[in-house]
């Protein structure tokens, strides 16, 4: 099987952001994607940077084909501007966390559509627990034989993606004692989780042949993936990151995906031999900045050799200076340690559940507060 990818000439970005509906008084999730859809069309330019998602509490948004970290943000906060309003109108916020702290699986509905019920038949009471929420950040790779170098590549720095942006902490009014519940819970779908690690590009097609001719996917985007090729598009797809809340999160988080990817690619390009581990201590890592986030001490290569992944992240970043001042995102990059300073959505949630005695109402209040402060 062929799988031709379309390769990008230019490291291009592209972001997309899910977000949940919340009612404004209940704090609730509300099943209003469609209404909110119809309210926010006629104010919108783009109203095709605004989709459905599997559920009717979910929206996302979506940047174009863009160059740098800041314009993918601005774009994003375009598309918001225009969608907040319709909402107020509704009732509704904006939530972007990767799981609703209180909210009922079973109280949910799903987006009609053939794909989404065949998905639901298929998984049942796994797929109706899908209550969670991501950002993907896109990076346009030029050459399809280093795509999976470059993919294996990114799986060392997997933990500190996931630690920076863990907001999953809270579950069915339950702290889980995880930084992100989120990134466990996906990972029971068929073809979710974290990817494997092949060298080639043939492998991939070879592994998606299998898949499909065993009728484990119907087409290729149902390999979902943390980390995954999405060839039509030409890029390198980072699933990794919860929900995030803020735009100054969510402008640390995309440029150090972008930085990431286009500097494996460049290492790979000029004939590197990158670090890689195996799929055992991948696996770990995973588990362990789901557990304890920011405080996770992560294994750094295949000698196991271990560290504090904020200390290991403060020199990645100091290495990755030169790639953020081509790339332009040099301010966004150091925003970085901003977000390690202020603590990671899941400590900020935490830190008013226990301020409160445990109100959850207002965990999702201060989660919806610090997305409507970027607007």
């Amino acid at each position: 099987m062929r799988i031709d990818f379309h390769a990008s000439p230019e490291p291009t970005l592209g972001v997309e952001w899910e977000l949940a509906l919340v009612d404004r008084t209940t704090r609730d999730l509300r099943n209003d994607a469609t209404a909110l859809f119809e309210a926010a069309t006629p104010r919108m330019a783009e109203p095709h940077k605004l989709h459905s998602e599997l559920l009717r509490n979910t929206v996302e948004a979506v940047t174009g084909i863009c160059r740098t970290t800041g314009e993918a943000v601005d774009d994003l906060r375009r598309t918001l501007a225009d969608v907040v309003p319709a909402a107020d109108s509704l009732g509704l916020d904006l939530y972007g966390g990767g799981t609703h702290p209180f909210a009922s699986w079973s109280a949910q509905q799903l987006t009609e559509g053939h794909r989404y019920a065949e998905l639901i038949n298929r998984t049942q009471w796994w797929g109706r627990q899908m209550l969670i929420w991501g950002v993907h950040v896109h990076v346009g790779l030029p050459e399809k034989s280093r795509v999976m170098q470059v993919l294996t590549g990114l799986l060392t720095y997997y933990p500190h993606l996931q630690a920076l942006s863990a907001s999953s902490p809270i579950w069915a009014g339950v702290d889980t004692g995880y930084a992100s519940n989120r990134a466990l819970m996906f990972q029971q779908l068929p073809t979710a989780g974290l990817p494997f690690q092949f060298e080639r590009w043939e492998e991939f097609e070879s592994f998606a042949h299998d898949q499909l001719t065993t009728g484990v996917i119907d087409q290729l985007d149902e390999i979902r993936w943390d980390v995954r090729p999405a060839a039509h598009l030409g890029t390198l797809e980072n699933r990794v990151c919860d929900g995030v809340s803020s735009f100054e999160d969510l402008s640390a988080l995309v440029a150090l995906c972008h930085c990431l990817v286009v500097d494996l690619d460049t290492r790979v390009a000029a004939g590197e031999t990158l670090t890689t581990m195996p799929p055992w201590h991948v696996q770990e890592n995973k588990w362990r900045a789901a557990r304890y986030g920011l405080d996770a001490i992560v294994i750094l290569d295949a000698d196991s050799r271990e560290r504090l992944v904020t200390e290991d992240l403060a020199d990645l970043l100091v290495r990755l200076e030169p790639v953020a001042e081509r790339l332009g995102c040099s301010a966004e990059l150091a925003g970085v340690h901003g977000l390690v300073e202020r603590g990671a959505s899941y400590q900020r949630q935490r830190a008013v559940s226990a301020a409160t005695g445990g109100d959850l109402v207002a965990v999702v209040d201060s989660v919806v507060a610090e997305l409507r402060a970027g607007l």
